[in-house]
């Protein structure tokens, strides 16, 4: 959906695991096998770190990068940024994931019986987005419809409120 979304506003699209394989020189799974989730994580949060300030960009992010203090602090430091939560069941996402065409790449995805716990342990995090759009039974040419009719009601009111603009 963040292509989508970008294409609609006219703005680049970035994904995270893209920019953190470009800075590692490896691929995600190659950055687990040899250096473990620990050097995932930080070489996550200095490729968000890198590209978080960019205007006009929808970066997708992933479903741990939020466990990493200095990122939330990062993303909540930000005021002209609007963090979105794709909010759908566990069971939803997982299925999503497995889709994909790197399904067999995604590492946590291979330890089943942590990954509730994981998700769980994460929500907190994800429910303190600026906004939560649920995506479940939806299209992604709906969820990305709802995505813009949450965003333009959110700078219409930030815009009224502060009197800024939201980029």
């Amino acid at each position: 959906m963040g292509p989508m979304l970008a294409q609609h506003l006219g703005w680049e699209f970035l994904d995270a695991d893209t920019a953190i394989e470009a800075r590692a020189g490896k691929t995600i799974v190659e950055i687990f096998a040899q250096q473990k989730e620990a050097a995932f994580r930080t070489l996550e949060a200095e490729a968000i770190r890198e590209h978080a300030r960019r205007p006009n960009l929808v970066f997708a992010l992933g479903g741990g990068a939020l466990e990493t203090a200095a990122t939330r602090d990062l993303l909540a430091s930000l005021k002209q940024t609007c963090v979105l939560f794709l909010d759908a069941p566990l069971d939803l996402l997982v299925s999503r994931c497995l889709a994909q065409p790197r399904a067999a790449e995604r590492p946590v995805l291979a330890d089943r019986n942590g990954l509730e716990r994981r998700f769980n342990a994460r929500l907190p995090y994800y429910r303190a987005a600026h906004l939560t759009v649920p995506t479940a039974g939806l299209s992604p040419q709906t969820v990305v419809a709802r995505i813009l009719e949450a965003l333009e009601q959110r700078c219409t009111s930030e815009t009224a409120a502060e009197g800024v603009p939201i980029r």
